[in-house]
Order: structure tokens, then sequence, then C-alpha cells
């Protein structure tokens, strides 16, 4: 019996944010394009990202918000599709969206409107999508690449990985990308997860559930990089804006210091006794903590409700380390399960920057997440994976 083979221009591997932009942009430029995703549905972590909101660029999408042991090779794709190129972009589907903080967009009923805009793109442009599609075997070719699923056998002259990493497993994702890479021999760097919350030490955690629920704003420095955002205490440690975008920066075994009160200043501390001798510090920190923080810290200092006037020099200064240097005793982070991102990946160095194509095997591309690339919370992985898919797209 001999063998169907379907054959088309570029296979894309993955539903995704950058495959579908990959995909939707080389159908418009007339190639015959085909996306597989093992998936029953397309856009899952479109749908579920920011609340089911999707923060989905940021117009601050410069590389400096980028992390990558090539710190180079994100410019030139951020250059040629800009925030601003994928805002006029759901402009012209009419697409409804505000701005949360400045820069970071959102839908502004549901990401479900942006999955639509997307899978609207596709079709327009010509391409094919097959889901609950596995692929068994990748073959490499002279001048083209055969796939075999279990939906058939497909040839192409473009194969794009744009799988992701591996972070949110329920979401169905894996290693799959990285295997491919490591098969044509990419160098793939470690990968942890990131954007994540905190867990705590045991014994911390015990103390700090009571302050589930709460959130403060902090300062959480790691590796010299500081932000000044919420942290928001939980049943299993910390979240919060600040502490996922510390988790670029902070793993186990770094220095990890947290101001939970970066407004007062040892200085101030001291004014508060020389200017209103009669007002406790209690009364000073409830203006600027959540209540059940304060109690925890009166715990530590039992005199905090006393009259500032009788506290010593050395007491307010044991305070201010307290506050200052809040120990939360990190342990570790929640892992891939609840992580917004990978960090790490397939080594940008084996990786054009223009093209994205493999510079280990002919008509093998890599776009997205899969890439040694990872941006700050707030819009920039999603730009990453439109710029890289956009590019990538012009090529393939």
């Amino acid at each position: 019996m001999r063998l169907v083979v379907d054959k088309v221009d570029v296979i894309v591997v993955g539903a995704g944010a950058s495959g579908l932009m990959c995909a939707a942009t080389a159908g418009y430029r007339g190639k015959k394009v085909l996306v597989l995703d093992h998936a029953n549905k397309a856009g899952k972590k479109i749908l579920m990202s920011g609340g089911g909101r999707c923060n989905f660029t940021n117009m601050d999408a410069a590389p400096k918000h980028f992390l990558s042991d090539n710190p180079h090779f994100c410019i030139s794709a951020l250059r040629r599709f800009s925030s601003q190129d994928f805002v006029d972009l759901v402009d012209r589907h009419g697409l409804e969206y505000v701005e949360k903080t400045p820069g970071q967009l959102f839908c502004e009923h549901s990401a479900k409107d942006l999955l639509e805009i997307l899978m609207t793109e596709l079709e327009w442009s010509g391409a094919e999508l097959k889901l609950n599609t596995s692929i068994s075997n990748i073959d490499y070719k002279d001048d083209h690449t055969i796939v075999t699923t279990n939906q058939g056998v497909f040839t192409c002259e473009s194969l794009v990985i744009a799988t992701g990493g591996l972070s949110i497993p329920t979401m169905g994702a894996s290693g799959f990308g990285y295997d491919i890479a490591k098969q044509v021999g990419h160098d793939v760097l470690s990968t942890r997860a990131s954007l994540v919350p905190i867990t705590v030490q045991p014994d911390r955690k015990a103390q700090l559930a009571e302050l589930s629920g709460i959130a403060c704003d902090v300062s959480a420095t790691a590796n010299g990089t500081t932000f000044s955002e919420p942290m928001l205490f939980t049943h299993r440690g910390v979240s919060g804006p600040a502490i996922l975008q510390i988790t670029n920066f902070w793993h186990p075994g770094v220095a990890l210091d947290i101001n939970i009160t970066p407004e007062l200043s040892l200085d101030d501390l001291f004014a508060v006794r020389q200017g209103s001798p009669k007002k406790s510090f209690e009364n000073i920190l409830s203006n600027v903590l959540p209540k059940r923080l304060v109690e925890l810290i009166k715990a530590e200092f039992p005199w905090l409700n006393e009259r500032s006037a009788q506290t010593s020099n050395d007491q307010i200064e044991a305070l201010y380390q307290y506050l200052s240097h809040f120990d939360i005793a990190p342990n570790g982070t929640e892992g891939y399960r609840t992580a917004e991102v990978t960090l790490g990946g397939i080594n940008t160095n084996e990786v054009s920057s223009k093209t994205f194509e493999s510079q280990k095997q002919k008509g093998l591309y890599f776009i997205g997440e899969v890439l040694d690339v990872t941006g700050w919370l707030g819009g920039y992985n999603f730009q990453w994976a439109w710029a890289s898919g956009y590019c990538a797209g012009q090529y393939v």
C-alpha cells in the first residue's frame, strides 16, 4: 500500500501565540502552511493568562526587559515587529482593551476576543490547523523535512518549532521543543520555572499562613535588581507582582532582600520619636501596613504600642532592620505548575536573530518561549512571541 504524504511549504508545531503569528504571517506571503498541535484547542495559555484577560503586550517592550545569555539576540525582532505593530493589528479587528498600569495592555472583556482575532488571521491567511495531533518522528532530507504524526505523514521545506517551555504542564507544556533541538546538536541552556510564586520554609510558613490573602507594597531585591510592586501572602508563601518579577533573578542559594516599608527610612523612624513622642510605632505602621501584618510584627516587638518617646535607639534600629530586611525564609518556588514562563532554553547563539533558522539544521526554525529569551512580567513575553513569530514568518 502506497503511503500518502501531504506536501506543504511550512509546518508550524505549536498553536500558541508565536506559532499562530508565524503561521498567519507565512500564509499571507502565499505559503501553504500547516499548524500542528497535540492539544484539543489552540491558544490555551492565551486564554488563561492575565486572569483570563491576557496582558497581550507592553508598550515599553525594550530589550532591557528581557533576559538571555545572549542579550543582543532579541533586539532585531523587537525592532522589526514592535508593540505598536501588534496594537495596530488588533485595532484593525476592533479589539477593546485597557491599559492597567503604564504600558500594560489587557483585553477589556476576555482573552477569547484576542484568540478569535488570531484564529481569524489564520483563516484569512489560508493556513490550516490540525489539533489532537502528536508527532512520532521527524526526518530531515536535503531539501525537505518529513513529519510523521498520528494524523498522517507531512513534508515541508520549513519546520517551525513553537512549542513553548515547561511552564504549566496541565496546559500541555512539555520538553518536546528542547528534544527536537538536541537531536540536531543544539545546546539547550538549563531551564527553571520563573515568574512564579515563592514557597517558604515550614516554620516560617506556619507564621505567614495567618497573613494569607493580604498584600502590601514592597521592594524585592536579588542579584542587584530591585522591583517595587505589591507582594501577596499566600498559604504556601508569597506571590504578587514583586515576587513574580524577582524570580527572573532569584533562585535558591541567591540572597533575597524584601523591604516591606520601602517608604520609611531609619531617619523617618527617628523623626517619629522626635516629632510625635506620644505616638506609638504601632500607630505609624498601621498607616502603611495591613493590620494582620502589624500584629505579626508586634509579636516580635512587644513595645510597639508604647509611646515612641520611651523607645531606645537600639530598639528603633532593630525595628528598621526587621522591616527593611523582612525575612520570608524562602525555600524555593511553586515550580512549573504555576510558572508563567520558563527561564533558559535553546542557546540563541546557534539561531539566526534575523530569520530564526537553526544554524545546525537547514529548514528548521525556533520561535517564542522555547528559545533562551525571557521577558519580565507585564506583557513582555507575549510581545516576544508576536515579534519572533512575525519575523520567522517572513523567511520560512
